[in-house]
């Protein structure tokens, strides 16, 4: 692991993060956490474009690591769950993707409550 990477991993996340912090200040959200949902679908779009484009171009792997890894690390994970899932799609590897799915969905929910009921 090259100390470069690290930093631009850093960087990207530090720069991801507060896109998110921003975006959740420019779309309030009452009952709905629209900015929320804003945010997991333009990171997915976004590292879906950042990972497409890196797949058809050679050394582009620096720029991949910032932009998917950093910048959409920091603005949502939500992001490379959906990577991940379209992933398993893409190989046919059904069994994982429902497994992961639903799993990460469930066991999430599970962990919340859990760790809500341990600190209240």
């Amino acid at each position: 692991m090259l100390f470069k990477h690290i930093w631009m991993v850093g960087l990207g996340g530090m720069i991801g993060s507060i896109l998110r912090y921003l975006t959740g200040v420019a779309i309030r959200h009452g009952a709905f956490p629209y900015a929320t949902l804003m945010v997991n679908l333009l990171g997915s779009l976004v590292i879906g474009s950042v990972m497409g484009y890196a797949a058809k171009t050679e050394g582009f792997g620096d720029w991949r690591l910032f932009l998917a890894t950093g910048i959409c690390g920091g603005f949502t994970t939500f992001s490379a769950f959906a990577w991940e899932n379209w992933q398993f799609l893409q190989q046919q590897r059904y069994q994982a993707f429902v497994l992961y799915t639903g799993g990460s969905i469930v066991l999430g929910l599970l962990c919340v409550a859990i760790g809500y009921w341990l600190t209240k």
